[in-house]
């Protein structure tokens, strides 16, 4: 995953960036996950809230990362979606540290 601007709403285009899959998978996890609710603008374009962006990365996560499948993932934030995000945003923190880590041991080379 590369770096993502704050914003207010993000294309799928921009999320299809970000996480380095097709637009038409993240049309498809929509389709799959009903905590993804995207709405449309008068061009009928998905328009992505924060909200969104964060549950496709959790929903990456699962999927991709821990190789979940798309039952297992469905279970898993039905039956605990406060745990499962807080134990990804830990992950996601440890992962920044251990980056300012490699970085500041890079510098003293």
């Amino acid at each position: 995953m590369t770096k993502i601007e704050k914003k207010l709403y993000y294309s799928i285009g921009e999320i299809s960036k970000f996480l380095n899959v097709n637009s038409s998978l993240i049309r498809y996890w929509e389709k799959e996950f009903d905590v993804i609710r995207p709405k449309k603008n008068s061009k009928g374009n998905r328009i992505f809230t924060q909200n969104d962006l964060d549950n496709i990365k959790l929903i990456y996560h699962l999927l991709k990362e821990k190789k979940f499948t798309i039952d297992g993932a469905k279970k898993k934030i039905r039956e605990n979606k406060f745990g499962v995000k807080k134990n990804f945003e830990i992950i996601q923190n440890l992962q920044k540290i251990k980056y300012q880590l490699e970085e500041i041991r890079n510098e003293l080379k």
